[in-house]
């Protein structure tokens, strides 16, 4: 992968992470477009997804601060409740992280078939969004949180988008749309930094001449999505909670059918 091809797929991550439209399905069409193959693709989409997790960090940093500020009063606030119910939706991205490692990094291998059935899939769960919302939605609950964890471990396979996923889990379980998207966008934040590390710690014990993918390379696509991913944030946010899920629905059929259809 040269410099350019990896700015490229790191401007993909960024503008397509706040959509819900897959980064990781565009990622392996971008690299399907581009006819970029390499052997750590597993790395390269952790650390694009750090990228943009960083840049949720400077856009939600009065939140996290605020959250933070909250729970070392030690007390059982609105913030350390908001806070628990992030690490219960935390538990089954985990289980899939520890056990099922190597059995997801197999999906990272230009499977585009695979990709274009999954954005359909995706679609099909904003579509639902549109015709099975509730007329007003509630905070998200423990119960909730635990859904949209799962959906967010399912949201590991390419195509899956994970905000459109774990967004259209809490539409359909009774949660606020405001309230869905900033779940949505603050819970990513923990199992990506405890993805980035376990990966880059395999990364640094491999033996260099087994290392596919230079250190510029990576970090040329780490400020590629991290740019891009500010900007689309500020923007796709508001637009996620405006509740026009079903247009993207339609992209992801569309995307998807053509995938199929050209691999």
């Amino acid at each position: 992968m040269s410099i350019i091809e990896s700015i490229i797929l790191g401007i993909v991550q960024g503008l397509t992470e706040f959509l819900p439209v897959s980064s990781s399905g565009h990622l392996e069409l971008g690299k399907a477009l581009l006819g970029v193959k390499i052997s750590d693709d597993l790395l390269f989409s952790v650390i694009v997804h750090a990228a943009t997790m960083l840049s949720t960090v400077v856009v939600f940093y009065q939140d996290i601060w605020q959250i933070i500020k909250d729970i070392f009063k030690f007390e059982w606030n609105e913030s350390t409740q908001f806070a628990a119910k992030i690490i219960v939706s935390m538990i089954p991205v985990g289980v899939v992280g520890v056990f099922f490692k190597s059995e997801v990094a197999q999906f990272f291998e230009g499977n585009i078939v695979s990709v274009g059935f999954m954005l359909c899939l995706t679609g099909v769960l904003l579509l639902l969004t549109h015709f099975l919302r509730h007329k007003q939605g509630g905070e998200v609950t423990f119960g909730r949180a635990i859904a949209i964890g799962i959906a967010q471990a399912v949201a590991i396979l390419p195509g899956i988008s994970r905000s459109g996923a774990t967004i259209s889990t809490a539409i359909l379980v009774g949660t606020g749309r405001p309230q869905a998207a900033r779940f949505s966008f603050l819970m990513v934040l923990l199992p990506i930094v405890g993805a980035t590390i376990l990966e880059m710690k395999d990364y640094f014990e491999q033996a260099s001449e087994n290392q596919d993918l230079s250190s510029i390379v990576l970090i040329a696509g780490f400020f590629a999505a991290f740019i891009s991913g500010l900007i689309a944030c500020k923007w796709m946010i508001e637009i996620v909670k405006r509740g026009k899920l079903i247009y993207f629905a339609a992209y992801c059929f569309l995307i998807g059918i053509l995938a199929i259809a050209f691999s």
